[in-house]
């Protein structure tokens, strides 16, 4: 049987951050996500609007003929101690144009000077002030990446646990649900993912949880009950770290009689829509959850 050939353009980027390795220090590490995702160029015709929702430091992005009746509330990745807003600009903003809609990425608080319930608070309090500002529930979408990911589950519970009408679906990218990082993957994709490892992922799950347990379904939604969510979104990568967790979320939330589409992307490592602007799997990914949210908003 021939070996399959690695995607040459997944392999420039794993060179890309073998170059550019983690520091040890957190002050670094935000520095260096922030630098990832600003070292791509915002495309000319994007509109952005710094603002706050409900307090919360926030901004808005949108494509020429975005839907200004519907938005994605983006939760940024970082495992939950750095990203921020510009860390993931370019990538909302292609997220927003291909879902037709206004983005609003939220600028929540981060661990370790704010732990676990801080950042989900938050989300909350963004999801709270796009209904407040007249947004229908069906034409507001959440979405994030990796903590984001995990970050955008947990809202979710949070929203049917608190009696609020839930979004119209929902856009996991790599999502990280379970702070325990229990999964087989974490060992058998080590050596294929150059974004996360189960070292850091424990060293941070701990600033973030605080002292509460890792299996607090709020805190790993992978341990929650699932049902009541909208339609769910899960894209995760054939070699990243955390595939074997958002495959099982993807299982246990359509157990649970929740609408899931999962996306197994080939050669693809962790949030590789990150890189979209060099990488067309990253492109055809964004893509792809543009038509997703396109479908559940409609109406």
């Amino acid at each position: 049987m021939t070996a399959r050939r690695t995607d040459p353009e997944i392999q420039a980027i794993r060179d890309l951050l073998a170059a550019r390795p983690r520091p040890a220090e957190l002050a670094e590490r935000r520095r260096r996500l922030d630098a990832l995702g600003g070292s791509y160029p915002l495309p000319a015709d994007i509109r952005v609007e710094p603002t706050r929702a409900g307090g919360v430091p926030a901004e808005w992005s949108e494509a020429p003929g975005a839907d200004a009746s519907r938005a994605l509330l983006f939760l940024h990745g970082g495992g939950y101690v750095s990203g921020s807003i510009a860390s993931h600009r370019p990538m909302v903003a292609e997220a927003g144009r291909q879902a037709g809609l206004r983005t609003l990425a939220l600028d929540y608080r981060l661990a370790p000077e704010h732990p676990f319930p801080a950042a989900l608070d938050d989300a909350v309090t963004g999801y709270r002030h796009l209904l407040e500002s007249g947004f229908a529930p069906g034409r507001i979408a959440i979405g994030g990446d990796s903590a984001g990911g995990g970050l955008t589950a947990a809202t979710l519970l949070a929203l049917r646990d608190q009696g609020l009408p839930m979004p119209g679906c929902a856009w996991l990218v790599s999502p990280w649900v379970d702070l325990e990082s229990a999964s087989a993957s974490m060992e058998t994709k080590a050596a294929t993912d150059p974004m996360v490892q189960k070292p850091y992922l424990l060293e941070i799950a701990a600033m973030y949880r605080g002292g509460t347990a890792a299996r607090t379904p709020l805190v790993s939604p992978l341990y929650a009950d699932l049902h009541g969510l909208p339609p769910l979104l899960v894209q995760v990568g054939s070699a990243e770290t955390l595939l074997d967790e958002g495959v099982a979320f993807a299982g246990k939330a359509g157990a649970a009689e929740v609408a899931v589409t999962l996306e197994v992307w080939p050669d693809m490592i962790h949030v590789w829509h990150l890189f979209h602007p060099q990488l067309a799997a990253g492109r055809r990914a964004i893509a792809k959850a543009g038509t997703f949210i396109r479908e559940h908003l409609a109406g």
